[in-house]
C-alpha cells in the first residue's frame, strides 16, 4: 500500500510512545507490589494501589502478559520484519493469541472485583474487553483462511484496544493535575476516553490505508497501459 512515509512516521511514532507508557505502567505496578514501601508512589495514588495489593496474583496475571502484548505485537505490523521472518511471525501470532485471551479473560475479572471508578469504570471496562475478544477471534478466523488484508484489519482493531489501556494513563494524570474529580469520578470517564480514542484512530487508519490501496490498485492498470504503449512505440 502506497501510504506517505511522514504519515506512516507519525503513526509509528504514536504507537511507540504509547507502548513505552503501557510498559512504565507494568513495571511501576509490579514494583508496588513486590516492594510497596519503596515504590508505593505519591500519597494520591497510594490509596489505589491497595486494590492491586489485595489481588496481587490477578494483577499480575493481568498485567505481565499484557506487557508482552504491547510489546511485540507492533513486530506483527511491520512489513520487512514479517516477509523475513514468516516463520517466526506465525509462532509469536500463536504467543499473542494466548497473552490476549489471559488479558481478557483477567480483564472481565477484575471489571467487577477491583473497579476503581465503579459500574462507569466497570461497563467501559466489559465492553471493550468484549469487543477486544471478538476482534482477536476474527483475527485469528481471517488468518487460518489466509484472508490476509482482513486478518490485518482486525489485528489492528484488536491491538489498538489494548493499546487503549495505555491511552488511559495521560488522561488520568491530566484528571489528576486539575483535581476537580475523585478518582472514583473520573476513572470510568478516563476508561470510555482512552478506549474509545485509540479505537476511533484504529478505525480511521483502516479507512485511510483501504482508500490508498484501492487508489494503487485503480491506477496499475493504466499504468501497465502506457507502459504496454511505450514499448510499441
Amino acid at each position: 500500500m502506497s501510504v506517505p512515509k511522514p504519515v506512516r512516521r507519525l503513526l509509528w511514532s504514536a504507537v511507540v510512545f504509547l507502548v513505552l507508557i503501557g510498559i512504565a505502567a507494568v513495571t511501576r505496578r509490579s514494583l508496588a507490589l513486590l516492594w510497596p514501601q519503596r515504590f508505593a508512589g505519591n500519597p494520591a495514588a497510594s490509596g489505589l494501589d491497595s486494590g492491586f495489593a489485595r489481588n496481587a496474583a490477578l494483577t499480575f496475571v493481568h498485567i505481565l502478559p499484557g506487557a508482552l502484548f504491547l510489546g511485540l505485537a507492533p513486530l506483527q505490523f511491520v512489513p520487512g520484519f514479517r516477509q523475513r521472518n514468516l516463520k517466526f511471525h506465525r509462532r509469536m501470532g500463536t504467543l499473542l493469541v494466548i497473552c490476549a485471551l489471559i488479558i481478557c479473560g483477567s480483564a472481565l475479572v477484575m471489571s467487577f472485583s477491583m473497579s476503581i471508578g465503579g459500574p462507569n469504570e466497570t461497563a467501559a471496562t466489559t465492553l471493550f474487553a468484549v469487543a477486544f475478544l471478538i476482534c482477536l477471534v476474527k483475527a485469528y478466523i481471517y488468518a487460518r483462511r489466509r484472508e490476509i488484508e482482513r486478518h490485518r484489519e482486525w489485528m489492528i482493531r484488536t491491538f489498538a484496544i489494548g493499546l487503549g489501556v495505555a491511552t488511559i494513563r495521560p488522561i488520568v494524570g491530566i484528571f489528576f493535575a486539575f483535581r476537580r474529580l475523585t478518582p472514583h469520578e473520573f476513572f470510568g470517564i478516563a476508561f470510555w476516553l482512552g478506549f474509545t480514542i485509540t479505537f476511533m484512530a484504529a478505525e480511521a487508519w483502516i479507512d485511510y490505508t483501504r482508500y490508498h490501496q484501492g487508489h494503487v490498485s485503480k491506477l496499475a492498470p493504466e499504468r501497465a497501459g502506457r507502459y504496454s504503449r511505450a514499448q510499441k512505440s
